[in-house]
């Protein structure tokens, strides 16, 4: 598991123009083509400032080195799955929210699958950095507060839980992509299974649809 660390190379500003907003989405989006269409082969600051169309004195302007426009595509891939994961949130129930939490990372992964195949490795090859731990910590605190609204046998301490929730579905999603599974369907039916079976909260239980309808995410 990569770990914190002020190692990674990260933007060398912030955008604060509309422009220069523009410009950094650009350069990321371009990072993101390359690393599907032509994997590590290619990829490099001049292959990317061509492809987004820039000089590369440009792109040094935001980006030190090509590691530091991964970080950032990085940042921007799971902070979209942390809006789809807050989302859920606002579901009737702890049982649908977590079920909504897993379709949507099962999604998260099929959405670009080669992109995210490659970013998996690229996540585990560099060291955290503070705004990917933000982002991380966010869908973990999603997954805690609808692990709040069910009625959990046998699990005291609710935080381990919910790490050990996300950690199921992290590996078994990253493991189908790695497999280069196609079938989203059938993976969130797995990990749905996986997970509501760790928790021993069967979906299709009376019992626990009950506990679940009774309280409300708070």
């Amino acid at each position: 598991m990569p770990k914190l660390s002020k190692d990674r190379p990260t933007p060398r500003k912030s955008p604060k123009q509309t422009r220069s907003t523009e410009t950094v989405s650009i350069i990321i989006e371009a990072a993101a083509r390359i690393l599907e269409t032509e994997g590590h082969g290619i990829f490099s600051t001049n292959a990317v400032a061509r492809r987004a169309g820039v000089s590369i004195g440009t792109l040094y302007q935001y980006f030190p080195n090509k590691d530091a426009i991964v970080g950032a595509l990085l940042v921007r891939e799971t902070a979209q799955l942390l809006t789809d994961a807050e989302a859920t949130l606002r579901l009737p129930s702890g049982e649908a929210a977590l079920t909504a939490l897993i379709a949507a990372a099962v999604a998260h992964q099929f959405r670009r699958p080669r992109l995210a195949r490659l970013l998996d490795f690229e996540e585990a090859r560099l060291p955290l950095d503070l705004q990917t731990r933000s982002v991380t910590n966010g869908v973990t605190q999603v997954a805690l507060r609808i692990l709040d609204s069910l009625l959990l046998p046998g699990h005291a301490d609710k935080r381990v839980v919910a790490r050990d929730v996300i950690a199921i579905m992290k590996g078994m999603i990253d493991a189908a992509g790695s497999n280069e599974e196609d079938d989203p369907v059938w993976l969130a039916s797995r990990v749905r299974g996986a997970v509501f079976g760790y928790l021993s909260l069967a979906p299709s239980d009376a019992r626990g649809a009950r506990a679940a309808k009774g309280r409300r995410i708070r």
